[in-house]
């Protein structure tokens, strides 16, 4: 086994079920009902027109500026596929553009992350597949590796394994690991549906004053 060169099998992936039914929840309540303690970094933004990012990781790590694997990675995925490529977060060399996402959509995936450059930004934004990345440069890539496929890779510290679920909207990316999508889904499910059942009913009240008045007082404030 070659360390830093290697493409391997995906072993398992998240159920399409799950896919659809994480996809009609805002990212921001999902990241709530799981304490806020993991995301993908702010660097990471959608590029594409509109829409939600969601489905099984296929995981790509490459060295900064390279897309050999990134390549290779497009004959591995498969229909609501997600390929998520950690590049270091590099952004002198694009890693991605109008011809490899145009094959990536055309066959069915599900979008891309690329934790580094893109480039063809007119084009990204004319379409609704999801696209995120950490910036844009016109530099093209090069095709050398080395590289890995379906190794776990980490985005500004959210681990992401092969066959994960991830799923983004205009507030960001998040990543639920495969054995904690039911737990997950329940708890995420519950906050979106309390925040539902109680939006007609914002400023009827007056935000929970007295509450609030009490942490303050207990944390030292003085109202004078």
């Amino acid at each position: 086994m070659t360390l830093g060169f290697r493409v391997l099998k995906r072993k398992r992936k998240v159920d399409a079920s799950y896919v659809e039914r994480f996809r009609s929840i805002p990212v921001a309540n999902i990241s709530d009902s799981i304490f806020r303690m993991t995301g993908g970094g702010a660097r990471l933004r959608p590029y594409h027109s509109g829409g939600v990012l969601c489905g099984p990781a296929i995981t790509v790590k490459s060295r900064p500026g390279d897309n050999l694997m990134v390549h290779y990675a497009l004959n591995l995925a498969e229909p609501g596929d997600i390929i998520v490529c950690d590049c270091g977060g590099e952004v002198i060399n694009s890693i991605v553009g109008e011809r490899m996402l145009a094959y990536a959509e055309r066959k069915g995936f599900g979008g891309m992350i690329i934790h580094g450059a893109i480039r063809d930004v007119a084009y990204v934004r004319s379409r609704n597949f999801p696209v995120y990345a950490a910036g844009v440069t016109h530099r093209g890539p090069y095709k050398d590796g080395p590289g890995e496929i379906n190794v776990p890779i980490a985005l500004d510290g959210m681990v992401i394994e092969p066959g994960d679920l991830v799923i983004g909207d205009e507030d960001g990316l998040l990543c639920i690991p495969y054995d904690q999508v039911e737990e997950v889904y329940k708890l995420a499910k519950a906050k979106q549906e309390s925040e539902v059942s109680t939006f007609d009913d914002i400023g009827k009240g007056d935000n929970n004053k007295a509450a609030y008045e009490k942490l303050l007082r207990e944390r030292g404030c003085v109202f004078e």
